[in-house]
Order: C-alpha cells, then structure tokens, then sequence
C-alpha cells in the first residue's frame, strides 16, 4: 500500500486499544490516504472454533450459550459505556440527479457515417453541460471511448483509473452511490470481462452505474481478437435489472445516453464503428421499443440486428428487393428489455421466418434474446447468424464475410429461411 502512496497502519484486528490509536493516527496524516490493514482470525476467543476450519458462514447452533458467556466472561469492565462519541455530520450538500437531459438535440444528417461511440462522447458533454453531477470514469482510453469529451466542459468531473478495469467499475459504484452523481464508466467493452465480480457485486447493492462498451465484434477489424468484445451482450444480460442497449447511430446513441442518465439500475451500452444514420434526430426513443426501420405488406422475413450488421441488413434488403423479395427490418434499440411484443407480432407478419445478425458470439445475444421471445409461439423459425468461431485480425469487410454476416450472408440466409 505504501508504494501506491498510502500511510499504512498493521494492527492487531482484535485489539480495541490498538485500533484505537490507529484511527487516532490516521487522523493526524493529512498529506496522503490512510489504509488500515487489520490482522484477524475467524472466530477469535471462541473455544474449539477459533481459527479453525469447517466455521465459515455456519451458525453456532448449541454452542451459542457457551460461546457468549466465555466472551461476556473476558469483558473486564462490563459497566463502562462508550463516551464522546460524536454524532456524524450531516454536511453533505443536496443534489439533483433526476431530469437529466442532453443541451441540445442530436444534429445528424441520414446517410452521414459516425461511430457510435463518438456520439457518445457528444451526449455525455452535453448531459455534463445540464447538470454538474455527471462524472466519466475511463480506463486509459478516452481518446478512443470519446470520454475525453468531458474534460472540454469539466476537467473535475473526469476520473482516469487508467489500465485497471476492475478498479475503475469499483470507483463508478462508488461514485454512483447514495445517488450522488450520475456516473459514466467507459472503456473497450472486451475489458468490461475483467470487472464482471465488480459488476454482479454492483447489482446487488443496488447500484445505478453507467457501463459503456465500446470497440465491439469482428468489426473493429485489424486490432484482432484479443481486443474485440464478443461476448458483452451474454455477459450485461445476465445481470439481474441490468438495462442493455445496443444503439444504432449517433441518434439513437446519444438518446440512449440520456436515457441511461435517468434509469434506476446497472446499464450497459455497446457502442461500435461508422454506421450510416437511418433515424431522425426529433424520434422519439424509450426502452424496451424497437423500430422498424424497413416494411411493406409483403415482408417475408423479420430481419433482427444492430449496429454494424443492421447496416448490412439495409444492404441487403435493397439486393433482395432488387429480386422481388422484400424484408422486414427491426432496430431493437434494447436488447434488454427486448421489445417483445414487436417481435412477436412483426415475426407473425412475416410469416414466422425470422433471421437474427449480430457481431457476437452466438450465446447469450441477440439471437437468443429473440428465441426467448418467440419460443412460446407455435410455427415460429429463428435463424441466427453470429460470430461463431475464435475471430482473427483482418479488415472489416472481410471479417464481416468470414463469419457469416455480411450483407451476402443476409441475403443467403433469408433465401434459405423462405424456402422453410
């Protein structure tokens, strides 16, 4: 703890006197953080449990009324009660995180390219220039995560944890506790894997964190496997009230940041490369609601995918239209809360032929999300096109090809489900 700059203080844990004097010390350090590192044994002063193994977690049972008065018996001076002890001081100002909400409409035009996470270091400036109480955490990738955005409005308001993932979603749930502040925690989303215990432990206490994820799937391209999440959905949509998104664009992006702004609970968004704009910035978003970005009364097959692949599923919606077959197109927006109702019904329309795209491994994401959808529903077929093999470095196209869901894989696919 000294090398990281600490004062740091060994005492033995089950000395009251000794504590005593440390926290007296630790109160007279004021250049530098104190850390108290306690030395304990399971059980102390408990007869024939002490230290031993096969206690933990067990409740003493019948050895409960001698193991109190062996300990009440060590008590030397039971009439002496505790002092000066202080109230705590409740100085704490009031802060208001509800209402929070983007200084300006999103300002895109259809058919320009932006990455999503670009878009969303856009919203978080903006929901950092409404309210004071929006903090960015990152783990040594701002350039890239875009959180760097923050420090243009409030170089205060930004933590660097640097290349310590686990410690930076710890930070984030401390930060994001008692409803302080409203806090962004960002880096590549293959990282996030690292923090997942941090993660789980968050979502029992209860707390509100913001995950972005960004860099996801084969189509990163060249930086290869070691740094492509694949896997973030599975693990986001394990987390018990967990909110995912999984925007499109740079509007939906930066409408799903202000909605996470203001959503009780854990939340993840994944963020990914250049993808043409198909939303209007006035569209109005909310959890839990699909768009359906392409229809006609002849759709043959619900088409279900995000980011990236929903790009190439508008591509290869044109070539099937270009063949007399037309596609029904779904933007889930949240993968988690899965608007299950427009699957259900928009699945139906097409005749119970639905194909799900996405840059991820097959287990866990969007596919599945749409099989649990469906799955009470009699004539329904799911085909899922995912990433379903170890990926390798290459550039984007090609790995989009290689693994089954490019555009041409699309449209293989929905050639294939129609003949069913």
């Amino acid at each position: 703890m000294e090398s990281f700059g600490f004062h740091a203080i060994v005492v033995d844990g089950h000395d009251i006197l000794e504590l005593c004097k440390a926290f007296d010390e630790a109160e007279s350090v004021t250049d530098k953080p104190t850390c108290l590192i306690a030395k304990t044994f399971k059980g102390k002063y408990f007869p024939d449990i002490e230290n031993l193994m096969n206690w933990h977690g067990k409740a003493l049972g019948d050895k409960s009324a001698s193991v109190v008065k062996h300990v009440e018996s060590l008590i030397k001076n039971p009439g002496v009660k505790p002092s000066n002890i202080q109230p705590p001081t409740m100085d704490a100002p009031n802060v208001d995180i509800t209402g929070v909400a983007l200084s300006d409409l999103p300002a895109y035009n259809l058919g320009d390219k932006l990455a999503t996470r670009q878009a969303y270091g856009s919203a978080l400036a903006k929901l950092a220039k409404n309210n004071p109480n929006v903090v960015a955490l990152d783990g040594d990738m701002k350039n890239s995560t875009f959180s760097q955005e923050m420090l243009k409005v409030d170089k205060n308001r930004y933590i660097e944890c640097f290349i310590c993932e686990q410690n930076m979603l710890g930070v984030g749930i401390g930060v994001a506790c008692r409803d302080r502040s409203v806090a962004f925690a960002s880096t590549f989303a293959a990282f996030l894997t690292r923090g997942f215990d941090n993660l789980r432990m968050g979502v029992i206490s209860q707390t509100n964190l913001n995950v972005i994820g960004s860099h996801c799937g084969v189509s990163i391209g060249e930086d290869g496997p070691s740094q492509m999440a694949l896997e973030d959905i599975a693990m986001f949509r394990s987390l018990p009230g967990c909110t995912v998104f999984y925007p499109s664009d740079a509007v939906s992006t930066e409408r799903a940041v202000e909605l996470a702004a203001n959503k009780e609970g854990s939340v993840c968004a994944r963020e990914q490369a250049s993808h043409p704009h198909h939303l209007q910035h006035h569209e109005e978003f909310t959890i839990g609601k699909a768009k359906i970005v392409r229809k006609s009364d002849s759709d043959q097959v619900l088409v279900v995918a995000a980011g990236i692949t929903l790009a190439e599923t508008m591509k290869a919606a044109d070539m099937l239209a270009a063949k007399g077959i037309n596609i029904r197109v779904m933007d889930p927006f949240t993968i988690k809360p899965l608007d299950i109702t427009a699957v259900q019904d928009n699945a139906a329309a097409c005749g119970g032929r639905v194909i799900t795209v996405e840059d991820h491994y097959p287990e866990g994401g969007i596919g599945d999300a749409v099989l649990d959808a469906v799955s009470s529903y009699r004539n329904m077929i799911v085909r899922k096109l995912a990433v379903n093999a170890v990926p390798r470095s290459g550039p984007p196209a090609e790995l989009l090809e290689m693994f089954g869901i490019s555009a041409s894989s699309i449209v293989k696919a929905v050639n294939d489900v129609i003949k069913l």
